[in-house]
């Protein structure tokens, strides 16, 4: 990253008699705003220092990614241990996939206590509660912060003879069920696009081919198999095979235009009035102390400021949301509430299905 500009560059070069009389004095300036800058720098990696010994005592941090590997959460869960290098020192992922995120949970919430660990969650762990009639939810957890946003994306083989989303939707009325949908989890974010598009369309949101997976490299490989007619994905997911011209993205779930994928339309644009944008966060284990929750969460936040977790939120086209304390409490209440509605309403729960 190249420095940032100064207010002296583009303008001529100060004179040599300005110069002489800078050199005296020039020393015992340059000395004392060093000192300056190493009492700063002692404080703040000291006040960083305090912080994380607080949250993990003299534990490592472990972040469990509660999905296959290649999926968002393993992508964020992956992010998070980079970012947190300097500030948490060696950080340890491990995947616990299947249904939603819903077995991660189950075993993360055997954790009470431990402040060492952290897992992501989000959107679609959310709708899989929902629609799995899980036994564990997420007043089980302690939550930390919101993190990012992702929009879906919906894609087709690149040989697929569907060359737009008007082409899918026309797909879709003509026969509902002839056309399959390769995602990740039931009652996640994508079956939940699904059904929303397919209600937007007048059809049946129950009656949507939904072919699920537990992990976003999952899907990716029923969609090139020819396994399935369309795919719905985080973008981060699946934007390595787009850029390849192994899929051609049809539009984004997201109110605007995505700036990875420019040229790439809104379903809205495409005549279809749905939006919807996947996010994620992190939770530590229920039991911890006060102190402890908010060391974690002022560790995190801490984490969202670094120059590495901004640069992938730039590559991978994430939106930067970051939330904490009883602000993320109140929007994962109201998402809760929000989202089982919305299950409800397509028929996804698991005692409509």
């Amino acid at each position: 990253m190249p420095p940032p500009a100064t207010q002296d560059e583009g303008r001529t070069a100060p004179s040599e008699k300005r110069g002489r009389r800078l050199a005296g004095p020039l020393p015992y300036v340059v000395a004392a705003v060093l000192a300056v800058v190493l009492v700063v720098v002692t404080v703040v990696r000291g006040g960083a220092a305090d912080v994380t010994n607080e949250a993990l005592g003299d534990q490592q941090l472990k972040i469990m990614a509660p999905a296959d590997p290649g999926g968002g959460w393993d992508q964020t869960s992956r992010a998070m241990q980079a970012s947190l290098k300097e500030l948490a020192g060696r950080t340890e992922v491990y995947n616990v996939g299947g249904a939603g995120g819903t077995i991660g949970l189950s075993q993360f919430a055997q954790l009470d206590g431990q402040s060492h660990q952290l897992m992501t969650t989000g959107l679609i762990m959310v709708g899989a509660i929902a629609a799995n009639g899980s036994a564990n939810t997420l007043d089980e957890v302690t939550p930390l912060a919101r993190l990012t946003t992702d929009s879906q994306v919906i894609v087709v083989p690149a040989e697929s003879d569907i060359m737009t989303m008007e082409d899918l939707a026309d797909r879709m009325r003509d026969q509902l069920s002839s056309v399959s949908f390769a995602g990740g989890s039931a009652g996640g974010a994508e079956q939940i696009l699904a059904g929303l598009v397919a209600k937007d369309l007048e059809l049946n949101p129950g009656d949507v081919n939904y072919i699920a997976h537990s992990g976003g490299g999952e899907a990716v490989a029923t969609l090139l198999s020819g396994s399935a007619v369309a795919g719905i994905s985080g973008i981060s997911e699946i934007k390595a095979q787009i850029d390849a011209g192994q899929m051609r993205a049809l539009a984004v779930s997201s109110a605007e235009r995505v700036g990875v994928l420019p040229d790439v339309p809104t379903l809205r644009e495409s005549d279809i009035d749905v939006e919807l944008t996947n996010w994620r966060g992190v939770v530590a284990p229920a039991g911890i102390t006060t102190e402890q929750e908010q060391a974690l969460e002022s560790l995190v936040m801490a984490m969202t400021e670094t120059d590495e977790w901004q640069e992938t939120l730039a590559r991978e086209g994430w939106g930067d949301v970051a939330l904490a304390g009883p602000q993320f409490e109140t929007f994962l209440d109201d998402e809760i509430v929000r989202t089982t509605q919305i299950v409800d309403e397509l028929g996804l729960s698991e005692e409509q299905r």
